[in-house]
């Protein structure tokens, strides 16, 4: 194959140097086990993937979207200290903890988010996974929602000034806000989100009618849903706007958060959907993107989300690989507690009220994302 259908995978072992902390929900230890199954599977070995060392982005990629104000401040609360003026920028919270390495860990995740956005923006390549990305609630100038920077408002911002046009599409169970705000002006950048209402779930914003501003008025899209939605509901919820919104756009690249926080056995959401319904999203997703940037997300449960990226990264390589899990990978898997040893879910649906209350509530916000935004980005009726 010609590098223009590589498929490149960005991991490096240093990630396993920085740790939120023992009763933080975010184990940066999800990324060796995504890295050990997908080298477990073969995923690395043929001619037409690459397997990417990690570089930390620099502070003028960085500047593209954070302040440099809050750049200081983060390099600050990199010597793992606290300190009281540190409280106003987001940082010192349960949430968004201080601890040693914060700012090389945040400017690792980013460079290969940025790196990633070179290569296909250069043609070297058709597909890009950063899963160590999808920080999307970082602001500018702010840390929330253990995000530091946001390395998806970062990478798409090279991309823009490289004249792009960028979809943003965010499958994680919690709102996208950081990317949203980020780009909530303009017209090059098409934003979506699909994700458990915010009347239930942090950050509490992703509602239809945040639809931008001033040029970007109908390019930010949200399609919130209710508590229980499973994969039915899920998946016919973003086949009825995903799809319409981004052939109308046509964008140049596409770039998506895979958050697996949305699968029934998170602990930090309350949708339900199996891997079958994530690999389907995923799956659509492919299909629509001339050229896709792939990132991480959320995923708080370790048995979930090494499952669910190994998945996508097949998907993206284009390599059958069997549901049963490598028996190599297993001790490391089990010393983490895990016992899953499929890659698939038995099926998973909602059941009686629940499922009518869900089904209802997708319905209603699919039809005002159908009247506030179709008619604005030009899908035809």
């Amino acid at each position: 194959m010609t590098s223009s259908t590589q498929a490149v995978f960005f991991y490096t072992p240093k990630y396993g140097e920085f740790d939120y902390g023992p009763t933080h929900p975010m184990k940066i230890g999800r990324l060796k086990l995504t890295h050990a199954l997908a080298d477990a599977y073969g995923l690395f070995e043929p001619p037409h993937v690459r397997l990417a060392d990690v570089t930390a982005a620099t502070e003028e990629d960085l500047l593209r979207f954070h302040t440099k104000e809050y750049l200081e401040a983060l390099r600050v609360a990199d010597e793992g200290l606290p300190e009281p003026h540190l409280w106003r920028f987001g940082l010192g919270t349960s949430d968004n903890p201080i601890f040693r390495g914060l700012y090389t860990w945040s400017a690792l995740s980013t460079g290969a988010s940025v790196h990633a956005a070179r290569l296909l923006a250069s043609g070297e390549t058709a597909c890009a996974f950063n899963i160590a990305g999808g920080l999307h609630h970082a602001a500018s100038n702010r840390a929330s929602g253990f995000c530091y920077i946001d390395d998806a408002a970062v990478a798409i911002s090279y991309l823009a000034s490289r004249g792009l046009r960028v979809a943003y599409v965010d499958i994680d169970a919690h709102h996208g806000d950081g990317v949203q705000n980020a780009f909530y002006d303009t017209d090059q950048v098409l934003t979506v989100s699909i994700h458990e209402t915010g009347l239930t779930l942090f950050p509490g914003t992703g509602f239809p009618e945040e639809i931008g501003t001033g040029k970007g008025e109908g390019y930010s899209v949200n399609v919130p849903l209710a508590p229980e939605t499973d994969d039915e509901i899920f998946i016919w919820a973003f086949e009825e706007t995903v799809p319409s919104v981004l052939e109308a756009f046509r964008p140049d690249i596409v770039v998506t958060q895979l958050g697996i926080d949305a699968h029934w056995g998170d602990p930090l959401s309350n949708l339900r959907l199996t891997m079958g319904g994530f690999l389907r999203a995923a799956t659509l997703l492919k299909q629509i993107a001339p050229r896709w940037l792939a990132l991480g997300g959320g995923g708080y449960s370790l048995a979930n989300v090494p499952r669910a990226w190994t998945t996508v990264w097949a998907l993206m390589t284009g390599i059958e690989i069997p549901p049963e899990l490598p028996a190599a990978f297993l001790p490391g898997f089990r010393s983490h507690g895990c016992t899953e040893t499929s890659l698939t879910d038995p099926p998973y649906r909602t059941e009686g009220t629940r499922k009518e209350e869900a089904w209802q509530y997708a319905q209603a916000q699919v039809k005002r994302v159908h009247e506030l935004i179709f008619p604005r980005v030009g899908v035809p009726r």
